[in-house]
């Protein structure tokens, strides 16, 4: 007697320092019968996985290109200034924040695989060798963080990245004015399955009766959504993190937002525990609490 294929597996790609366990546990809970593959996949290379089918969606580093995948915003991510513990700054308390102006002067080490600063000016002077030439940025984000253990400079990094690299050398403070890390569901627009919709509906909180996807209802509205970033319904939390939309403008909103953020959660406002926390739907955006 001939025994039926086991399913093909589910497969969520996911960037350094993006957290699916939440999601993957409630997948596992609501669909027993679709194994869920988890890929760490580096942020540059998501969309090549992607496209070359490697995973069917991923929890990656927005933006995307609109022309060939879908995104759902989960949230932005706050930077923070990774230094040396012999450096000046490491005299801060740990609830304390820096701004852009408190490492004008201090060479700022970019990583190559870095994620923050593709359209945004890098705070701080470019490092140089003792003749004054600029030198080529360090490889890897561990480079980086490694570069700064020595305590000539600083690393400015999203906080997850900050967490992942941490040494017991290095220590970090919120950079209030500095860039933030958007965080979405990504995957190919012509490969919305209703797999595809079933990890929609978790992501956004769906019950299993309110699911679009095997069995629910019609998908129309969550691919419309989905296709212009839209209304991502919950916007997730991990560390100090705003929502990805509707969050307050300028800097003062954000240093506030941060602050809260901080002094809520101690150091960096790090939230701790596996993957993300929604937002409840009664709490207003743009605040940090």
């Amino acid at each position: 007697m001939s025994h039926p294929e086991p399913p093909e597996p589910f497969r969520l790609a996911y960037a350094p320092g993006a957290t699916p366990g939440k999601w993957a546990s409630v997948w596992r809970e609501r669909l027993p019968d679709v194994p869920l593959e988890l890929v760490q996949v580096e942020a540059s290379a998501v969309a090549r996985a992607l496209e070359a089918g490697e995973a069917d969606a991923a929890i990656a580093r927005l933006p995307v290109d609109k022309e060939v995948f879908s995104a759902i915003p989960l949230y932005e991510e706050a930077s923070v200034v990774c230094f040396s513990r012999d450096h000046l700054l490491a005299a801060l308390a740990d609830e304390e924040t820096l701004s852009s102006a408190d490492i004008a002067e201090d060479p700022v080490w970019v990583p190559a695989d870095d994620v923050l600063f593709a359209a945004h000016p890098v705070p701080g002077v470019v490092p140089a060798d003792p003749e004054g030439n600029p030198l080529d940025p360090v490889p890897t984000t561990a480079d980086a963080v490694a570069t700064v253990a020595a305590n000539v400079g600083v690393a400015v990094l999203p906080l997850s990245l900050a967490r992942l690299h941490r040494r017991k050398d290095v220590t970090y403070r919120l950079l209030e004015d500095g860039p933030t890390a958007p965080v979405g569901l990504v995957w190919p627009t012509d490969r919305t399955t209703d797999l595809v919709e079933e990890l929609i509906g978790i992501v956004r909180g769906r019950t299993v009766n309110s699911s679009r996807g095997r069995g629910g209802p019609s998908t129309r509205s969550a691919q419309e959504g989905a296709s212009g970033g839209g209304s991502a319904g919950k916007a997730a939390r991990t560390g100090v993190k705003k929502p990805a939309k509707g969050a307050s403008s300028g800097a003062a909103g954000r240093a506030g937002e941060r602050r809260g953020g901080a002094k809520a959660g101690g150091r960096g406002g790090v939230q701790r525990g596996k993957g993300a926390r929604p937002v409840p739907k009664g709490k207003k955006k743009g605040k940090g609490k």
